[in-house]
């Protein structure tokens, strides 16, 4: 991104244009220039006279000139003037003309809440909800009624989460007519498509966008009711974690301004709410691998609890340094807890980071070829934030690459080779200057940031084929992406692990409780070692902490 430049000038120069734009200006300057125009060429201020022009004071006569022989008889002072003699008819004043007709009326372009449509019967599709309402006891709607009155407002069942919570029925139990028809005309009028309905209903009051905890009633109807997830009801210390990860992957993907706030706009932008009516029609939550895949959201937490090693749900500089097998670099390690893309701010204090900030980097460390990837290792290559890696920032990170090369026994490519070959595979616009979107524009950022802080990866890169290369940067190749590989290979890993019966550590207990039994026979995955030292020692989770900014899950008492 640019530097920022003061724009104070620019604010000026700006108020200026609108002030001399407006009309009332236009004719107060057209006012004073006719009255200096139509004004006497000479008249005697302290004796007046009609040569006396209207405004006296603003308006400062030339001096006379002394050269000239002034008649006795003459009650003024005459200038001698080389114009042309001849009095000047006094112009009556001129009207500015009308504007165009093109300018008189210019229609609405910007409509932030939904185009309105062309038609809207707002009594009709009130009276189809109060006849549903009509068919339950006081006409009182339970959350378990919910979806029918979703389907008969024409929105997703699983709507009927932020419906029964927005009518006030999360204070209550249930929902009245009266108040749901109420709230409901009330968005009706307001907004006009899906996008900006959604985020009324979940948006709390004076808010101007959605926040993190406003997606928990929707996502907790969803672990709740959806029977893809219908295992995890024998686990309630796993519905704070896995809500904390879907909702961390909503805002990694939708929110595209990193303003921790997810506005309409980008709602339509995204593919959220398409994915939010598939789990309607899709039984099996795993295909639906954008947010809401258990499998996805297994993977996490267990490279999670992996290095988590005192399980108190966050890890510091030490423990992700041992992410795959050390791959990355411990000077970018040490950028990622400098709080240069985390949003707690007690990072840099306790210096650690929570499990929904280890979310959006194993997301960015799987896959950097994602916009929201390229941001977060941009931001954090950029040291002093200017918006342009140089060639000092370029030559801080890869001095560490290259002694991890040369502990592995391998020649690193100079320093000066190794700019010039990044230089060639992004090709900058401003020479020398590598920049955000030089890097989005590139197709291989992935391998620009692998060159500089993850070895592996590098050199897995440098081993690669250039055939295989070619066709992995094909737009036309496979559809999955990097992260959903990774998912994918990494679960079944994790599933081989276990029917191998391999223990996952020492402390791992020689017996399954009840239990853990049970779910793993609904669900064999759970019964791992992640979840089996959890369950060990079931405790209350508190599901608001989990999602808070700045909070994680708090497991009340003792941890195994």
């Amino acid at each position: 991104m640019p530097p920022l430049q003061p724009v104070l000038k620019r604010k000026v120069d700006e108020l200026f244009l609108r002030w001399l734009s407006d009309p009332n200006t236009q004719r107060a300057l057209h006012d004073g220039l006719r009255c200096i125009r139509n004004a006497p060429r000479s008249y005697d201020v302290t004796r007046g006279g009609p040569g006396t022009p209207p405004d006296v004071t603003s308006y400062r006569p030339e001096p006379p000139d002394v050269t000239c022989v002034l008649p006795l008889a003459c009650s003024r002072p005459v200038r001698a003037s080389s114009r042309s003699p001849g009095h000047r008819k006094v112009q009556p004043p001129q009207e500015d003309p009308p504007p165009p007709a093109s300018s008189r009326c210019i229609p609405a372009f910007y409509f932030p809440h939904g185009r309105p449509p062309e038609t809207l019967d707002v009594d009709a599709a009130l009276n189809r909800i109060k006849r549903v309402f009509a068919e339950f006891p006081q006409e009182r709607a339970t959350v378990e009624d919910m979806g029918r009155v979703a389907k008969a407002c024409g929105c997703p069942l699983y709507w009927k989460g932020p419906l029964f919570c927005s009518a006030g029925g999360e204070r209550t139990g249930s929902v009245s007519v009266h108040k749901f028809v109420v709230m409901w005309r009330k968005i009706l009028l307001m907004c006009h498509d899906e996008a900006a309905r959604f985020v009324q209903l979940l948006m709390a009051p004076g808010s101007e966008g959605l926040v993190q905890e406003d997606f928990v009633p929707l996502l907790q109807d969803v672990v709740n009711t959806h029977p893809g997830l219908s295992f995890l009801k024998e686990a309630p210390e796993f519905h704070s974690r896995y809500i904390t990860t879907v909702i961390q992957r909503i805002f990694y993907t939708v929110n595209r301004s990193w303003s921790g706030r997810i506005t309409s706009t980008e709602l339509r932008r995204s593919s959220f709410l398409q994915n939010v009516k598939l789990l309607e029609v899709e039984p099996d939550i795993n295909q639906l691998t954008e947010f809401f895949s258990y499998e996805h959201f297994y993977v996490i937490y267990c490279k999670f609890w992996e290095l988590d090693t005192d399980h108190d749900l966050q890890v510091d500089a030490w423990d992700l340094g041992h992410h795959s097998d050390h791959a990355i670099s411990s000077r970018m390690i040490d950028r990622i807890f400098s709080g240069a893309v985390t949003r707690d701010r007690k990072v840099q204090k306790d210096g650690k980071i929570s499990y929904a900030d280890f979310v959006w980097f194993l997301l960015s460390e799987e896959d950097k070829k994602t916009p929201t990837s390229i941001e977060y290792w941009f931001r954090c290559m950029d040291l002093d934030g200017d918006g342009v890696l140089s060639l000092y920032e370029l030559e801080y990170f890869y001095k560490e690459q290259m002694q991890r090369l040369d502990a592995r026994a391998i020649e690193p490519l100079p320093l000066e080779d190794c700019v010039c070959q990044m230089l060639d595979l992004v090709q900058p616009r401003i020479p020398g200057k590598i920049t955000l979107p030089d890097l989005k524009r590139c197709k291989l950022a992935h391998v620009f940031f692998n060159t500089f802080f993850n070895v592996d990866k590098y050199l897995d890169y440098e081993q690669r084929e250039q055939a295989s290369l070619l066709r992995e940067s094909d737009p036309d190749g496979p559809e999955l992406s990097d992260w959903e590989k990774y998912a994918a290979e990494e679960y079944d890993f994790l599933v081989a692990e276990e029917v191998s019966g391999d223990p996952w550590d020492d402390d791992l207990p020689s017996e399954l409780s009840p239990m853990e039994q049970k779910l793993n026979t609904l669900w064999s995955p759970l019964a791992q070692r992640s979840i089996a030292q959890t369950l060990a020692s079931p405790g209350n989770v508190d599901l608001y902490a989990c999602v808070d900014s700045g909070q994680e899950p708090r497991v009340t008492g003792e941890t195994t």
